[in-house]
């Protein structure tokens, strides 16, 4: 099975909305242009800039009419609310109404979570707008997923990556419960991969027993600034998603560049 894992395509509208959409699409077509064909798409969270339905309602146009199957998890730009209304009981959500689901396939158990933290205002003082958060009754829920197909690969998704990357200011913000993620998916060997969007960066670790990676981003990736008083900022280094293959317990992921390469691009 090949899962593609795109993220972070900031969508929005008005007059700055051409370059993260055009980054979006073509990465879609990249993706379609791969033999094989990937399984499925999984977009990794900060969907759009603001969470306005008007974003989400481009990014409905922009995969409708898609020929393979989407899933989308929410990101601190996002909007639980709008989100919702845009993609709910569609299989882009696993046919629920919820943000954090479960896609089961005979091969594959892939597990969404929601780490947004809208309408959580514990969590949005100053210092900590931006941070993740799953909770107690989430990771239960978490724990209770992946118990019930111990026999089958599992790939779980979070938008906040849940350890520091040595980016100072990106680790402020990232999953405030991280600890208690590792908790749950260290009683669950089967978890083949543990996979992140919100750094704008291809990073790769080790993680509860099993390997954590974080995907780059569509639309512009974050700047490497790992010294305290370094400025982070954006930087035009290539658009890229990560390509996940799954051949029974075995998980390989690839970087697949999108800008800056002579990659063929599908049409859709």
């Amino acid at each position: 099975m090949l899962i593609a894992q795109l993220s972070d395509p900031h969508l929005t509208t008005g007059a700055l909305a051409t370059e993260a959409a055009a980054g979006l699409h073509r990465a879609l077509g990249r993706v379609l242009a791969l033999t094989p064909r990937p399984d499925r798409v999984l977009i990794s969270g900060d969907l759009t800039e603001h969470g306005s339905p008007e974003e989400y309602a481009t990014l409905r146009e922009m995969i409708t009419r898609y020929p393979l199957p989407v899933h989308l998890a929410a990101g601190n730009h996002d909007g639980r609310e709008a989100m919702i209304d845009a993609f709910g009981g569609t299989a882009c959500l696993g046919g629920g109404h919820d943000l954090h689901y479960v896609v089961e396939e005979p091969e594959l158990t892939l597990v969404v979570l929601d780490s947004l933290t809208e309408g959580r205002p514990e969590w949005q003082r100053p210092g900590l707008a931006g941070c993740g958060r799953l909770g107690p009754e989430q990771l239960t829920w978490l724990d209770g997923v992946l118990a019930r197909r111990s026999d089958v690969p599992a790939v779980v998704c979070v938008h906040h990556p849940p350890v520091a990357v040595g980016i100072p200011f990106m680790d402020g913000i990232r999953l405030r419960d991280g600890d208690a993620l590792a908790e749950v998916i260290g009683r669950h060997p089967h978890v083949v991969r543990v996979t992140t969007g919100h750094l704008h960066r291809a990073t790769t670790t080790a993680f509860a027993g099993t390997v954590l990676t974080t995907a780059p981003s569509t639309f512009r990736q974050v700047s490497l600034a790992m010294h305290p008083d370094e400025q982070l900022g954006w930087v035009a280094e290539p658009t890229a998603f990560l390509l996940h293959r799954l051949a029974g317990t075995h998980c390989v992921t690839h970087i697949v560049q999108v800008s800056h390469t002579s990659g063929v691009i599908g049409v859709f």
